[in-house]
């Protein structure tokens, strides 16, 4: 199972152009992001998110047990003093192209995965993941790493919540190919939400999702 969040401005935006995020989404949004977490086994993030923003990726606005945080980190960048890497009981994941290029914290596991013009296949992570143990999966973020899961189809649902606020400028929370005509494009079906003054739409990918893995001694 494998569910994307991304909280963005009215107009589609994640931050202004000088990338300041802090806060879009109100106290309720962030707080059901949190409760999202706390159902998930792991939360992945891509490395731009974690140096841009230095996130915790913990549970801390709800009850609940904190997942595992994973960071996608083809080439190495990611510091070891990041907060994603912090020694709290949570099981932390570095999924890389690069493992001799890092240095990281003691019990921070390395998967290596090979990468295609720096970046992973989306199928690929969650193979490896589930390999770990790690089925019910939250990507997190940035923009990028959540548009590469939607493209590849390897989404079962997509929360996007929106803030009544308008920046005018500034990246986009989907950051997908180009299309030609309207027709062309992806319609899931939605569940509208209203979360105090902001709206979530619950957009229910499963029926394009494709398989990723197979368990040890299944026949078909």
């Amino acid at each position: 199972m494998v569910v994307a969040q991304t909280g963005q401005s009215l107009d589609g935006r994640i931050a202004t152009p000088t990338g300041h995020s802090h806060y879009i989404n109100a106290a309720e949004g962030r707080a059901h992001l949190h409760r999202l977490r706390a159902l998930v086994d792991a939360v992945v993030v891509g490395v731009a998110t974690v140096i841009a923003d230095d996130p915790q990726l913990t549970v801390r606005l709800v009850r609940g047990p904190c997942p595992a945080r994973v960071v996608l980190d083809p080439n190495g960048r990611a510091g070891a003093r990041a907060r994603v890497f912090a020694a709290d009981g949570a099981r932390r994941l570095v999924v890389t192209a690069a493992a001799d290029r890092l240095s990281l914290p003691a019990g921070v596991e390395v998967v290596s995965l090979p990468a295609m013009n720096g970046r992973f296949a989306p199928a690929a992570i969650l193979g490896a993941l589930a390999e770990r143990g790690l089925r019910r999966i939250l990507i997190e973020g940035g923009p990028a790493t959540i548009s590469g899961f939607l493209a590849a189809s390897c989404l079962d649902r997509l929360h996007v919540l929106v803030a009544p606020i308008i920046l005018g400028a500034g990246p986009a929370g989907l950051q997908l190919p180009a299309i030609a005509r309207v027709d062309e494009a992806l319609r899931p079906q939605v569940h509208v939400h209203r979360i105090a003054e902001e709206v979530l739409f619950d957009c229910d990918l499963s029926a394009c999702r494709v398989p990723v893995f197979r368990a040890r001694g299944s026949s078909s």
